[in-house]
């Protein structure tokens, strides 16, 4: 008889859970110590809206008979998940993403022993200020926001049970959808020609990227929130990204992203890693520039599309 390997909870693949629980809360505590850089105006959040889209996984060796012999008895409805998730959101107390996924990753441990480690997600909604007409101009209106539908905010906090207490294993963090051109001032040349290219050498060109950028915490205990001002805002990676695409004038993409992941890194000491995934989406010249002229015209590209990945740490940041 073929003998089969036995698995353990270290090597099985087991959870379940619930995705997209839309979670709206209103007046969460504002977000203020945010220590400023150069890059960003960011300084922080009312956070009147604190809205987010909301994954759980839940593991557990207990659950292991729902899986094998139909026993429900340990199991713990996701409807009811999702329930626990939004009826907790009014007790949330803290300022952060993070900081909410941790509370509730906790809550779910404290309150269910079969449970023994969670992984809780979450992308952050944005809503943006609008402004109205006030007696000395144009200010933020303190009721109406606006829905964004621009690059968003993710992040994931991963809780286990141990013998010294609630420990978290995993804190991930990233800015996605991030979209950008800039209308002069990139190049693409040097590169290999041969009988199959035919892309043309460019030394100034407009360049379109999308861009997803993850950070990772040293330790994943930090940013949780922002007491001890070592909370990275995501507005700030962002931002930091915007600033060094305006400011070089890079050879590549690859080269781009190095030197914003340079800038993370020398701006966030408490930051272990960051990584990149970025696409070409640069328009299709239609009409060039001619004479004098800075006006040209162009167009949607056609796929397929160029992409790229770098992962960076801070042994990649230039020592004395």
């Amino acid at each position: 008889m073929e003998k089969h390997e036995k698995h353990t909870e270290d090597n099985r693949t087991m959870y379940y859970g619930k995705d997209d629980v839309w979670v709206y809360r209103t007046y969460a505590k504002p977000l203020t110590k945010v220590k400023p850089i150069l890059e960003s105006a960011y300084l922080g959040d009312n956070n009147v809206i604190f809205a987010m889209k909301v994954k759980v996984e839940v593991r557990g060796q207990a659950f292991l008979p729902s899986f094998t012999e139909g026993d429900n008895t340990l199991v713990v409805a996701t409807d009811s998940m999702k329930n626990f998730i939004l009826r907790e959101a009014a007790n949330f107390n803290g300022d952060t993403v993070e900081g909410f996924l941790h509370f509730i990753a906790n809550k779910f441990l404290n309150k269910y022993e079969q449970m023994t480690s969670i992984k809780m997600s979450a992308d952050r909604i944005p809503f943006e200020n609008i402004q109205v007409a006030g007696e000395q101009g144009f200010v933020d209106s303190e009721m109406v926001y606006r829905r964004s539908y621009n690059d968003f905010a993710s992040f994931m906090v991963e809780v286990e049970r141990t013998n010294a207490g609630n420990v978290i294993v995993s804190h991930q963090c990233s800015v996605s959808d991030l979209q950008l051109i800039k209308v002069k001032g990139s190049a693409f040349a040097g590169f290999v020609r041969d009988e199959y290219t035919s892309l043309p050498e460019t030394t100034d060109r407009p360049l379109f990227i999308g861009l997803n950028i993850g950070w990772q915490y040293e330790n994943p205990e930090e940013g949780i929130d922002a007491t001890e001002g070592r909370y990275v805002p995501s507005e700030h990676i962002r931002d930091i990204a915007q600033h060094v695409f305006h400011q070089i004038a890079s050879p590549s993409i690859q080269n781009l992203i190095y030197h914003i992941g340079q800038r993370v890194l020398e701006r966030f000491p408490q930051i272990g890693q960051v990584s990149f995934e970025s696409n070409n989406k640069t328009w299709e010249t239609i009409v060039d520039k001619t004479g004098d002229s800075e006006a040209a015209v162009y167009t949607e590209p056609r796929p397929p599309f160029g992409f790229q990945g770098f992962t960076m740490t801070q042994a990649d940041l230039p020592h004395e």
